[in-house]
């Protein structure tokens, strides 16, 4: 069996493809174009990860808007070799931090959903109601997405932050260790006292 070709560049032994890394030399140049290329890249997991974490429109706004002034403001001291997308989710979970720490997740109506170790994990939105769902069932869902909440809101903003990431985003360990300045195993750590600590709020429901 043929060996896989060697990485011809740095960027693409990183994982970052000639083009993107050409973008980010053009946006340090001061291309605003090319800056906002990159943007149109990632702006929607961006703001879909602030939505996860924070349960308000209003303040993922305000998150993704503070994200890319940062990254634009600190872009010249980024290596055009490293991971962009990396780079925006740690500057964005980091602002979604700062929003946790000062305050408690805002109540929402999830519907659930259940990740890979059977744990269950709120949407972002609920469904319209349609006339013939069942009132019981559309009771139970919401007292189960209050459950859930609370759950939630129990975790440290950490503990939070690593299982939105693994599980909404289904981001790699390593991926979020980097991303919230830790190794792999902290990351590992992190995920399974968050996974804990869920099981035993919702023990009467698994």
């Amino acid at each position: 069996m043929a060996a896989e070709p060697e990485p011809a560049t740095v960027e693409e032994a990183q994982g970052v493809s000639r083009e993107e890394a050409e973008l980010v030399r053009a946006a340090q140049r001061g291309d605003t174009a090319a800056f906002e290329r990159l943007i149109r890249a990632y702006d929607r997991g961006v703001l879909r990860l602030a939505l996860n974490l924070l349960r308000s429109v209003e303040d993922a706004q305000e998150v993704y808007q503070e994200t890319f002034l940062r990254a634009y403001r600190s872009l010249s001291s980024f290596r055009a070799d490293s991971n962009i997308q990396t780079w925006l989710y740690r500057i964005a979970s980091n602002v979604c931090l700062d929003y946790l720490r000062k305050r408690k997740a805002r109540r929402e109506s999830p519907v659930s959903g259940e990740d890979g170790e059977g744990v269950p994990v709120p949407l972002l939105q609920v469904p319209e109601r349609r006339p013939e769902a069942d009132p019981e069932r559309v009771l139970a869902n919401r007292r189960l997405a209050e459950r859930l909440e609370q759950a939630l809101a129990g975790l440290t903003p950490r503990e939070r932050m690593v299982f939105e990431l693994r599980h909404y985003h289904g981001l790699r360990l390593r991926t979020i260790g980097a991303m919230m300045g830790a190794s792999e195993e902290a990351a590992k750590t992190c995920l399974y006292r968050a996974t804990q600590k869920l099981r035993s709020a919702l023990r009467d429901l698994l």
